[in-house]
């Protein structure tokens, strides 16, 4: 019955906007990023409109409805992949977060430039195409808010992992750091107080380095590839609407203002056919198969000859089958219930009902997804927000986790041992797969209909709440909380003033008195 609901919302959403000129961008090379960005612009095609892609990568599975122009960032790719090779991925493990946040500001501050640079890119700005709308990934790249202004479109920022301070201060979203915890801190809603302390002097350092450090560097660029357009400032606020790659189901309650989107899971698809080998694995392992697999950026063949051994123990002695994503074409010490592939249709694997524990990373997509298919997860954060959606899934009592640090056969062994004899893990993973599944509409219905309706609103200025046009002094009631101290402070002075008087006249009466007797 909901699927027919949608079916008929997306009929009369798309009849009302017609056919819409849809600018995606982009730009983060890493590939769990890009399946964000094209599945929404996919499933904007597949609506009947007509989307253009600037990314580093392409999709050769081209949507069946409408039209599909992309624009790949072929040497931001091959950058990327060059900096990824000289860095080793897991030292990142012993990055602390004021650190890492530097780090990954610079990073994405080179790749903005990148884009813009690039000659595909620069050659499409020229073109004198029109779009209705322009929707960009919000990721730090802020001087790529240009491209909206340079087409005179509304702009949709699309945040991979949900609300967190470098989109809620775009939008002026309240975010209480008492339970609202930062994304690069492993800290659950409910804090204690060195934690509470922790997240706020962390907060006031993140607002101070974009601010001081980030905007002012991303402006330099604005000026430079947009010198035409709205000043940086002026289109750095200028969001119509924010989605957010986020779900209760996934993630803690936070505050949203009204321009701010849940679509967590969109880009899940419908589960499909295996591959035939992958297929008759899953299917003869009738004891249950482990599903390894540690994303695209940190990759298993990467790992450390101690961890590596450590995982290649546990899954030694095991009676079950273990599925691995390995990058290489030999494992060394490979057991013999091990079956390996380079690349694996995640999502397919997790909905065969043979699958009993997913051992990941703990990435935001991985967790979307093992959620969506109810199954128990064994979590290995690494760095980012790892170890916070590592906590929640502990919280939430669908998995358990073994920190980066503290890997080792025997701490493997044990938490994947209680994660497949204690069936509560299994009930919580299929009650918390219910409340995702839980909606009126799927979250690609929900992001269709928001992207058009901001078409059909001529960028939904009304949405916006005013905290946006404020100066940070009258946002955060600077100027009422120096109001209110003066004020205090000449009372409690006046007071003192006529309190002294008052002593000083009792005491002069006193002392006449006195002398008068």
């Amino acid at each position: 019955m909901k699927t027919v609901f949608s079916f008929l919302l997306l009929v009369i959403i798309s009849h009302d906007s017609k056919c819409a000129k849809i600018l995606g961008v982009f730009p983060v090379p890493a590939r769990s990023h890009y399946i964000l960005g094209n599945s929404l612009m996919k499933g904007l095609a597949e609506g009947g409109h007509e989307v253009t892609i600037i990314a580093p990568f392409v999709d050769k599975n081209l949507p069946k409805n409408g039209s599909y122009k992309q624009i790949e960032l072929t040497e931001v790719a091959e950058e990327h992949e060059r900096r990824r090779k000289e860095m080793k991925m897991f030292d990142m493990d012993d990055m602390n977060p004021i650190v890492f946040i530097t780090f990954v500001l610079d990073w994405i501050t080179a790749f903005t430039e990148y884009t813009l640079k690039s000659s595909k890119v620069q050659k499409f700005l020229k073109s004198g195409e029109k779009f209705d709308v322009v929707i960009i990934e919000q990721f730090m790249n802020d001087a790529h808010k240009g491209f909206a202004t340079h087409f005179d479109a509304p702009m949709i920022l699309l945040s991979t992992i949900g609300a967190n301070i470098w989109v809620n201060m775009l939008v002026a979203n309240p975010a209480p750091t008492s339970y609202v915890p930062d994304a690069l801190l492993s800290f659950s809603s409910q804090m204690t107080f060195s934690e509470r302390l922790t997240n706020t002097a962390y907060n006031v350092f993140s607002y101070l380095l974009f601010h001081l450090y980030g905007f002012p560097k991303q402006a330099k660029i604005y000026d430079q590839y947009f010198p035409n357009g709205v000043p940086f400032y002026g289109a750095l606020y200028n969001a119509s609407i924010v989605l957010l790659n986020s779900h209760f189901s996934t993630s803690h309650p936070v505050p949203y203002v009204p321009n701010m989107i849940d679509i967590g899971g969109f880009h899940i698809q419908p589960s499909k056919k295996l591959p035939q080998d992958l297929q008759k694995f899953l299917d003869g392992s009738k004891e249950g198969v482990i599903y390894f697999s540690l994303g695209s950026n940190f990759r298993s063949s990467e790992l450390p000859p101690k961890k590596l051994e450590a995982f290649l123990n546990t899954f030694a002695k095991t009676k079950m089958k273990i599925l691995w994503k390995w990058e290489e074409d030999v494992l060394p010490g490979q057991p013999k219930n091990v079956k390996l592939g380079k690349w694996l249709p995640q999502q397919d694997i997790l909905a065969h009902p043979n699958v009993k524990v997913f051992v990941t990373h703990g990435g935001l997509l991985s967790t979307t997804e093992t959620i969506y298919h109810g199954v128990p997860v064994l979590a290995v954060p690494i760095a980012a927000d790892q170890r916070l959606n590592a906590r929640r899934i502990v919280k939430d009592g669908f998995g358990l986790c073994v920190d980066y640090k503290e890997i080792s056969e025997e701490a493997l062994t044990q938490k994947l041992r209680e994660l497949l004899n204690n069936p509560r893990y299994a009930r919580n993973a299929k009650k918390r797969s219910k409340l995702f599944h839980d909606r009126l509409v799927g979250p690609m219905e929900t992001a269709v209909y928001w992207v058009e309706y901001v078409i059909r609103h001529g960028g939904a200025s009304h949405l916006k709440v005013a905290g946006v046009d404020l100066p940070w002094y009258k946002y955060m009631l600077l100027d009422v909380g120096v109001c209110i101290l003066t004020t205090l402070a000449f009372s409690l002075y006046v007071l003192y003033k006529i309190t002294k008087t008052i002593f000083s006249l009792c005491s002069k009466s006193k002392v006449q008195k006195m002398k008068h007797s």
